[in-house]
């Protein structure tokens, strides 16, 4: 064979995937000539192309079908700012110069600064079509640079915004909507709350006067009022668990999350729950009060959660039986606090409905009273205060019922390093007497009030129906201090308080706030607004005491400025 002919013939050497590889990159080149051939013929998104000057090169079906240009009108002849909002563009140079302290021109100088300076920019601007129409639009603009990082022009891909600002508008009146029906439902709330607990007020307050007065009741006499305030307090309990739970599934409730002691807390729930074990021959076992545990938590909300747990373990325990408190760092920085019973425990299925509202495991048809909130109740507190609740337990063996949260480093007073100072009463029976202004327009509330300060000797009462009899008796009588009712005829007792302060001649009296407004807003608003305490209906005897002395001991201290002192 000649060297042509050897030549000519093809090559048995050649390496068999050097066909395929380039078989496989012809494809590779078809799809991506098919990919962007798609891109610039998408009817979906508007697509324009310029030169580093702005001027338009490219002008995709998509931008052709909604600004109505074919691109022969615009390619070589506009930049993009030709067909945007002019004011709008002045107001994006204005912003811009501002934002980046440097002068920028409205025109395509304000659409494409940021990109021209490799700065990722989205904008938001109307189009004006060629029939003069406009549509709001999203504009992504990206700087085009060569092989050399020299810049070579500008894409722009816009999408029609107006569809996505339906979808916000009405979005933002569901919000609206939404909103609207949650303050009715809180002001609904507040206000069911304020009229079940009027009634409740006299009933709960008439009845402690009876329990505790002189002669004291028979026997017979005894066991009627204690079913009566049993009775109410039951009653009192299930309003503020409706309420609470109500809160929270609004997302209104507020917690106030401060580090506190463990210890300390374990100590008021032992003195709380007490009575109630004591009278089923419950064993209460809590850990030791020298535990050093700190947790970020709302301090109330925690003693309501081991209330509820230590509560149901006496209730639903057996007879003699026990209830073992523990806490244990079952991992780094986290602490468990278990309750355990030795009750007749939880089945599989039980288990599983335990934390439904109203849902009391088939315990309907026991004696002992209960609503199946307060779990629920638990669980959220848990929850929103960072912590988690679960249960294990065996048939006929009792449940453990633990919490967990986490652990702070943040050290706070707790009881074990509380003061020394004994406790002190503020009893003004051997002193002279103070003057009492309660104004209140129910006259149940009145007769309660008036039959509890004849109890105290050291303290003469007064009373006004409205609120602005009560402000002309206040600067007249100069009391020592006010009961203020907050739903009064003729203006409230916020307004009163507030008239009161800024009266040179009343302002140092301490006021009191005495009202059904429960609500947690409620008592907030009133603490804000001036209030020396916030007291609420059903009024609690001993509570109620110890604030007359608490408010007469802080006027004894701060006394009316003597005459001709200036005030």
């Amino acid at each position: 064979m000649t060297d042509a002919e050897k030549s000519a013939a093809p090559r048995n050497d050649a390496h068999p995937l050097e066909g395929v590889t380039e078989a496989m990159r012809q494809q590779a080149l078809l799809k991506t000539g098919a990919l962007q051939n798609a891109i610039l013929t998408s009817a979906n998104f508007s697509i324009i192309a310029t030169d580093e000057k702005g001027v338009i090169q490219l002008f995709n079906v998509g931008a052709e079908r909604t600004l109505g240009y074919a691109a022969a009108d615009v390619v070589n002849k506009i930049t993009p700012s030709d067909i945007h909002d002019p004011e709008e563009e002045l107001v994006r140079a204005q912003a811009l110069s501002l934002e980046l302290g440097t002068q920028i021109s409205p025109g395509f100088e304000a659409l494409s600064f940021k990109a021209s300076r490799g700065i990722e920019d989205i904008y938001d601007l109307t189009y004006i079509c060629k029939d003069g129409s406009r549509f709001p639009a999203i504009v992504s603009i990206t700087a085009l640079r060569d092989d050399y990082d020299h810049l070579i022009g500008y894409l722009l891909i816009g999408t029609d915004s107006s569809q996505r600002r339906q979808v916000e508008l009405k979005l933002n009146q569901a919000m609206a909507i939404a909103e609207k029906a949650n303050l009715a439902k809180s002001d609904f709330l507040s206000s069911m709350s304020h009229e079940l607990r009027t009634p409740l007020s006299a009933i709960l307050g008439f009845a402690q006067l009876i329990e505790s007065g002189n002669p004291p009741p028979t026997d017979t006499q005894k066991r009627s009022i204690d079913q009566i305030l049993q009775a109410g307090w039951y009653l009192l309990e299930l309003i503020n668990e409706i309420l609470d739970l109500a809160l929270i599934e609004s997302g209104k409730l507020s917690l106030s999350l401060e580090p506190m002691g463990l210890a300390d807390v374990m100590l008021e729930c032992a003195a709380m729950i007490e009575p109630q074990a004591h009278k089923r021959g419950i064993r209460v076992t809590f850990p030791p009060l020298g535990m050093r545990y700190f947790v970020k938590a709302d301090r109330t909300r925690v003693k309501q959660v081991l209330i509820n747990l230590l509560s149901n373990a006496i209730k639903y325990n057996s007879v003699g039986g026990s209830v073992t408190v523990t806490c244990e760092e079952r991992v780094p920085g986290r602490i468990r606090i278990s309750v355990e019973d030795t009750g007749s425990g939880l089945a599989p299925e039980q288990i599983e409905q335990l934390f439904q509202p109203f849902n009391r495991l088939g315990q309907e048809a026991n004696a002992e009273e209960g609503t199946g909130i307060g779990l629920v109740m638990t669980k959220r507190l848990v929850e929103l205060m960072g912590g988690a609740i679960g249960l294990d337990s065996v048939v006929g063996q009792g449940c453990v019922f633990w919490v967990e949260m986490d652990l702070t480093n943040t050290r706070v007073q707790d009881v074990g390093e509380v003061s020394d100072e004994p406790t002190k009463t503020y009893r003004q029976t051997n002193a002279a007497q103070h003057l009492l202004l309660y104004v209140e327009d129910n006259p149940a509330n009145l007769m309660l009030v008036e039959d509890l300060i004849a109890r105290r000797p050291d303290i003469k009462l007064i009373t006004a129906r409205d609120g602005l009899e009560g402000v002309a008796l206040a600067r007249s009588a100069l009391p020592d201090m006010i009961l203020m009712d907050i739903n009064l005829p003729g203006i409230s007792g916020i307004t009163a308080l507030l008239i009161l302060a800024k009266d040179p001649s009343t302002k140092h009296i301490p006021i009191v706030a005495l009202s059904a407004n429960a609500m947690p807003r409620d008592i907030a608003k009133g603490l804000e607004a001036g209030f020396f305490r916030y007291l609420t209906k059903p009024i609690k005897v001993n509570e109620f005491m110890d604030t007359l002395d608490l408010t007469l001991k802080h006027a004894d201290a701060h006394p009316a400025p003597h005459a001709g002192q200036p005030l």
